[in-house]
């Protein structure tokens, strides 16, 4: 299995509104960090749907690497 692509090796901070959908980009080839702009369509990945229940602010994995996805749970730190 390919690796994804290392996008930062830090969380990406978003506000998101209660109610909207999101796609994280999963392969890291995105130039729309960190969310999906098509670019996984030469990969073997495929974008994360994330449903915001509230209004608030997320950390989306930038690594690629998390266990959570597509939340960050601290896998940058091991990079």
């Amino acid at each position: 299995m390919a690796e994804p692509e290392i996008a930062q090796k830090e969380p990406y901070r978003v506000d998101v509104e209660a109610g909207e959908r999101y796609f994280w980009c999963a392969c890291g080839k995105s130039s729309n960090q960190p969310f999906c702009d098509g670019s996984h369509q030469d990969t073997e990945f495929t974008p994360i749907r994330y449903d915001a229940e509230s209004s608030r602010a997320v950390f989306f994995c930038g690594c690629k690497r998390t266990g959570n996805s597509p939340l960050c749970d601290g896998s940058h730190n091991a990079l």
